[in-house]
């Protein structure tokens, strides 16, 4: 039995990696003959430099960088030599992490700091990037990562802003050539998960505003300014992205992506299985094993355990999920390509107890010993 193992991190107690290496251990202890190989497996966001990294063996590059209220922060992207790709979160230059929280106010952020990155990959020579929206402190319409890269934003009196989110409203005209020219030869793929245009009640504004500190005057105030920024982007570049889904991802870091630098907004599992030839490993599988820290009615709609699942049931291989805690809408998940899931908890607990690290890759571990006894025993 060929079994491939692709589990995302459990947030707050494992990485993907630990996670998988529990599981391979019961695996086997179940199965010694059987031939088990793991991949790291994540979905764009917050974790995904770190387990490409380390899977792929790759480097961790370190770069300070003008963080999220425009003080130096220091920031980590990886490089994948074999893919010959860079990898970025852009919550390393510009997370909600990063300002605390009686300072969050998406007026007086900005993401710099991630064209700042981007900039240090292009000097190294990459001309490939994976860059995930999740987790910003911004609403600034990406202009302070254009801003670091070379584009100007200039005020009715012709002074240049300087690239926070109150700056956005202020903007009179966009003077894009200035961009960098490498720019034109890369291809960029952003790991977007959220289907948000970037204006009106659904938009970035009204959607994530609150949670970075805006008060309902502040959304307003962020929705119009993005609105006539949209407008004028659309005049200067001759593409009107502001009803894209995921637009209005990152505060407005996914229409700036598409607009001003030709990037590919797609769902981060699509993106990470692409990176790792999820296709040709899961061919060589009779089972894959995937699973996250909680297995619910959102994994349905297109986390990373159900991208996983659809890939390798196109290839023909049994799929089981494994979860630290299931909820009843998580049966949806058997329509999507999960063939059974299990809970790994052994027995009522504390939620800390639960989350603890050595308790989560014993119960892991003892979940896939048991899953595995089971398939082996049906198999004879």
């Amino acid at each position: 039995m060929k079994i491939l193992v692709a589990i995302d991190s459990l947030k707050g107690s494992l990485s993907s990696q630990d996670a998988a290496a529990a599981i391979c251990r019961g695996i086997r202890s179940a199965c010694p003959g059987a031939e088990v190989d793991w991949l790291p497996v994540a979905d764009g966001g917050e974790g995904t430099v770190e387990t490409l990294v380390s899977g792929l063996g790759g480097e961790r590059i370190s770069v300070p960088v003008t963080g999220p209220l425009g003080t130096p922060v220091g920031a980590v992207y990886g490089w994948l030599p074999r893919q010959e790709t860079a990898v970025f979160e852009m919550a390393q230059a510009a997370g909600l992490p990063l300002v605390p929280p009686e300072r969050r106010n998406p007026l007086h952020t900005t993401s710099r700091g991630v064209g700042e990155l981007l900039r240090h990959a292009l000097d190294r020579g990459c001309r490939r990037m994976i860059i995930g929206l999740g987790g910003s402190a911004t609403n600034d319409c990406g202009i302070g990562m254009l801003a670091a890269l070379g584009c100007r934003f200039l005020d009715a009196a012709g002074n240049e802003v300087e690239g926070f989110g109150r700056d956005v409203g202020r903007i009179a005209r966009i003077d894009a050539s200035g961009l960098d020219p490498r720019l034109a030869a890369c291809h960029i793929q952003a790991a977007c998960d959220v289907t948000n245009p970037l204006c009106g009640p659904t938009g970035a504004s009204a959607v994530y505003g609150p949670q970075k500190g805006a008060t309902p005057e502040i959304v307003r105030e962020m929705d119009d300014a993005h609105r006539q920024f949209s407008r004028l982007a659309a005049e200067s570049t001759g593409i009107d992205a502001a009803q894209t889904p995921g637009a209005g991802a990152a505060g407005g870091l996914g229409y700036a992506l598409s607009v001003f630098l030709r990037a590919r907004l797609r769902p981060g599992v699509s993106i990470i299985l692409d990176t790792l030839d999820f296709d040709r490993r899961a061919a060589w599988a009779d089972v894959v094993v995937t699973g996250e820290g909680r297995l619910d009615g959102q994994t349905a709609q297109g986390k990373l355990p159900v991208g996983v699942a659809r890939a390798a049931k196109a290839q023909g291989a049994l799929v089981v999920a494994l979860a630290g805690c299931v909820t009843p809408e998580a049966a949806a998940c058997n329509r999507h390509g999960i063939d059974a899931y299990f809970p790994i908890l052994q027995r009522p607990c504390s939620e800390a107890e639960a989350m603890d690290p050595r308790a989560a890759a014993a119960n892991l571990e003892s979940t896939a010993a048991q899953v595995f006894r089971l398939i082996e025993a049906a198999r004879r």
